[in-house]
């Protein structure tokens, strides 16, 4: 029998691998690509130009730009589902995805409420570090295990989230006997400390609410403001969290989540992660546009108004303990410890990021020009 030397032998095999690993490359990249993905994607806050209505613009664009083929259908303002109704949907399979306000999913899980209320977060650092806390890491994982829900970060709506109205609400006397849309049960209990009267419903059915008086103002951020001007003329803001403890959470049904592939998973986490950062811009660089455009020194003049430092501590101190103790009112006896953790935790965060040290306070804001239209 003819025998080949080694060295014509390593060669064939060489040759050979190179070959098959040619013709298998296809294939394996093949097998590795992500089938298009088709979500539903939930919110109760309006359409663009509003900031988050922006970013979830974004992640429909982006979605099919990772994973070709694939589709988000976004729902803006309630139109799909309120809160619960979300909550429950994704719990069941029903709906893909979620970003939305974490207060008001307390109707479903009352350790929802932990996290939320205003006086806490106060500083646009401290807001940026919600999802380091303890409690807010015990509230993902509890989603996570008990929920069938998982969160992929926090949304923040607004850096200068204040309250709307007719006329200037700036000290408690001004909310007396006053309709206003609240965002949240917490919410509720600082107006009721204000002495007006708490209303809660979808951003959706704010506009035609004001105009035919059903309410005299609202909570909201001023990216939700700027859709309302016409009908409530005066914002006033007293930095970020001293009005609205307000943080939303972009999630999951880990039902729908379980059945994607490793490879489509990847591209929704990846899509989502950009679209918070994206937002975390968005709402910065339209609270500080609207600012610029319709800012105002003078409280008794219309526009956005920045309260002082003593304005907010009027406020706040009106409120006492009423928020947290309307919490721990409706949370189980075992989340009651929590709610003090993250008070604790809200007002270290504050003093280690004081005003104008976030990153995001730095963020160049012409790069969005074009994109944010202030109207």
């Amino acid at each position: 029998m003819k025998r080949f030397p080694m060295k014509t032998l390593t060669t064939a095999a060489v040759v050979a691998a190179a070959v098959a690993a040619t013709w298998a490359a296809p294939q394996v990249a093949h097998a590795q690509q992500a089938k298009p993905v088709i979500l539903r994607f939930a919110a109760d806050f309006p359409p663009p130009p509003h900031p988050a209505g922006l970013a979830m613009q974004y992640f429909a664009k982006r979605l099919p730009e990772v994973i070709p083929g694939s589709e988000a259908r976004l729902y803006f303002a309630g139109a799909l589902y309120t809160v619960p109704e979300a909550f429950e949907a994704m719990r069941q399979g029903n709906l893909e995805m979620t970003w939305m306000q974490i207060g008001k999913t307390a109707p479903v899980d009352p350790w929802m409420m932990t996290v939320v209320g205003p006086g806490i977060l106060t500083t646009v650092g401290a807001v940026d570090n919600l999802e380091k806390t303890k409690t807010y890491q015990m509230l993902v994982d509890r989603l996570q295990k008990n929920q069938g829900i998982r969160v992929f970060g926090a949304g923040h709506m607004s850096f200068g989230m204040g309250i709307g109205g007719k006329r200037r609400y700036v000290k408690p006397d001004d909310f007396a006997g006053k309709k206003m849309r609240s965002m949240g049960p917490v919410e509720n209990a600082s107006l009721e400390s204000w002495k007006a009267n708490p209303v809660v419903m979808a951003f959706g059915e704010v506009p035609s609410a004001l105009e035919s008086g059903v309410i005299d103002g609202l909570m909201t951020s001023i990216g939700g403001w700027l859709g309302v001007r016409e009908q409530a003329p005066y914002y006033t803001m007293g930095g970020a969290g001293a009005f609205i403890g307000d943080y939303y959470m972009i999630s999951a049904s880990r039902r729908w989540w379980d059945r994607l592939s490793p490879a489509q998973q990847a591209g929704v986490q990846k899509v989502a992660e950009e679209t918070i950062q994206r937002q975390k811009e968005l709402n910065w660089c339209v609270d500080k546009m609207t600012y610029d455009k319709y800012g105002t020194k003078d409280p008794s003049k219309p526009g956005v108004y920045w309260m002082t430092a003593a304005e907010v501590s009027t406020m706040v101190s009106a409120m006492g303990t009423r928020p947290a103790d309307y919490v721990k009112s409706k949370t189980p006896a075992a989340a009651n410890p929590w709610v003090d953790t993250f008070i604790q935790e809200g007002r270290e965060l504050s003093k280690q990021h004081p005003s104008g040290t976030s990153w995001i306070e730095k963020v160049d804001c012409s790069k969005y020009v074009g994109t944010i239209i202030i109207k």
